[in-house]
């Protein structure tokens, strides 16, 4: 989930046509002994499939019911049959149903590019979480693991996905890097995975469901539409969290003011959850519709004016940006207007010694260095990174009886990652899977997309979201298949008890909604 001049993620530091989000903030890796080729010459034994199944209930709205967890690898080939890498998941599913084969089944994965889906997993949606406190650090182990009441498994299947080169996914034979770490090469990896999970698990007449957070949301818009081309597989939904599709709208850069704009409801939110507003009104969302539409409006034309913006205009700009987001007007004014969200996490608590957040601007910790201009590390990864990281091992280990043998890595190194794609390839400078989402929508005009936005995200701003799924160029009755969702927390949402129990309300809803 890491991204932008101000906080780059390691494994995305010299990546970007335009700018990447991880799945969470990163220390920068030690180096280790095992590399993402690793076994691909070495064994010259049969890789195969590998399974752990393990029985266990849950109650869920008052309702108890039995599920098997089975955690595994599926083999990857080429074209010739050549096993190419083997694909880590766990996968839940409810026992007490009549028809598995017709019950929905949601196929879940965090972003990076390079992050496993530990987070989504332990989190959000598995059926057992970790206890983190929220918005603040978490102490040091031991941790509890807990039943998850917000788990969406009393309505679909659920099967999570760690992207090759992370968790206990692996290269295997011949194969290399670069059959992997692309956008498409990603999304080709996924799409066989899936087909192959279905086939194997009398799964086809599922009902079918991608849920993506951070790059995730990437990969589901380009995989969406290569599951319905490649493999005739129309989906019932797709569901966002923490969206980045077109980069453009995240990474500024000369030419590209887009982002200053739609930070800005960002920067207003996340001022007035920290009280740093002079007169902060009483409700978030007054406040976010006020600064979208200034952002929109007058900041975006004088923006545009650039050196020709009046003397007295460029001083009502200053008011309005000093007044919706606390920083001085001197401030803005030494910034020509532009500041970018590293910058904000500096500057908005400075004085304090405060930085906050990037992937969710409610955490805080010590600023460092007063006199830098940007943050470059994130409170919330020293945060949860230690809790979740723990919690999975020994979640994976001690109850799914799996991978003892073997190093889960919560992040990979996916460097060079190819962000050549569709458009991309002819030259653009951004990476931009939006013409997928609406493609797909077009040639499967019953596919339904879940957008869940984070108020306090500065890593995917609701704003460049908003903006993205505003112009995807879809015809009205098309357009009304997007549901825009938001929440009071950050880019993980679920971290927030409230979020998450909102986040599972709203994707239950959407799963039944579409799955009759």
């Amino acid at each position: 989930m890491r991204f932008s001049r101000s906080a780059l993620w390691v494994v995305l530091a010299a990546a970007l046509p335009s700018l990447a989000v991880a799945q969470r903030p990163q220390r920068m890796e030690r180096p280790r002994e095992e590399s993402n080729d690793s076994g691909r010459a070495a064994s010259a034994k049969k890789v195969e499939p590998t399974k752990s199944v393990t029985h266990h209930t849950i109650t869920v709205d008052g309702k108890t019911f039995p599920y098997d967890a089975t955690a595994g690898t599926l083999i990857l080939t080429d074209d010739d049959g050549n096993p190419t890498a083997s694909m880590f998941y766990v996968a839940y599913t409810r026992t007490d149903v009549k028809d598995e084969s017709t019950r929905p089944v949601t196929f879940l994965y965090n972003g990076g590019p390079g992050s496993a889906s530990m987070w989504l997993h332990m989190g959000a949606f598995g059926p057992r979480r970790v206890v983190a406190p929220d918005a603040e650090h978490a102490p040091p182990p031991p941790y509890q693991i807990v039943d998850n009441a917000e788990t969406p498994l009393d309505v679909t299947d659920l099967v999570f996905v760690d992207a090759i080169g992370t968790g206990f996914s692996k290269i295997e034979g011949k194969a290399t890097g670069k059959d992997f770490f692309g956008v498409d090469q990603d999304v080709h990896a996924f799409g066989q995975f899936i087909e192959q999970y279905l086939r194997i698990n009398g799964r086809w007449n599922s009902p079918r469901y991608l849920f993506g957070e951070s790059y995730g949301t990437t990969r589901s818009a380009a995989l969406a539409n290569y599951l319905q081309s490649h493999y005739d597989m129309d989906l019932n939904g797709v569901m966002l969290l923490s969206v980045v599709l077109n980069f453009q709208t995240l990474e500024p850069s000369a030419g590209n003011d887009l982002p200053y704009v739609l930070y800005l409801p960002s920067y207003a939110a996340v001022a007035w959850y920290h009280h740093a507003l002079d007169n902060p009104p009483k409700s978030l969302e007054a406040l976010v519709d006020t600064v979208r539409a200034f952002a929109l409006g007058p900041y975006a034309h004088a923006l545009e004016m650039g050196s020709a913006l009046s003397d007295a205009a460029r001083s009502q700009i200053l008011d309005k940006l000093h007044e919706y987001t606390g920083l001085s007007r001197d401030y803005w004014d030494k910034a020509n207007l532009r500041v970018d969200n590293g910058e904000f996490q500096k500057e908005l608590m400075r004085d304090k010694g405060i930085a906050i957040g990037r992937l969710d601007a409610r955490y805080e910790g010590a600023s460092g260095d007063l006199l830098a201009q940007r943050v470059f590390s994130d409170p919330q990864s020293d945060a949860i990174s230690s809790a979740y990281v723990t919690a999975f091992n020994t979640y994976v280990h001690q109850e799914l009886k799996y991978g003892v043998d073997q190093v889960y890595h919560p992040s990979g190194n996916v460097r060079p990652w190819d962000w050549a794609h569709g458009r991309n390839r002819f030259g653009a400078a951004y990476t931009n899977v939006a013409p997928d989402l609406a493609e797909a929508m077009e040639h499967n005009p019953h596919l339904q997309v879940l957008v869940n936005n984070g108020y306090y995200d500065f890593a995917t701003p609701f704003g460049a979201t908003e903006y993205t799924m505003n112009h995807l160029d879809l015809p009205k009755d098309l357009q009304s298949h997007i549901h825009m969702k938001y929440y009071e927390a950050g880019h993980m949402v679920y971290v927030n008890d409230a979020a998450r129990a909102e986040l599972k309300k709203n994707v239950a809803a959407f799963i039944e909604a579409t799955s009759k």
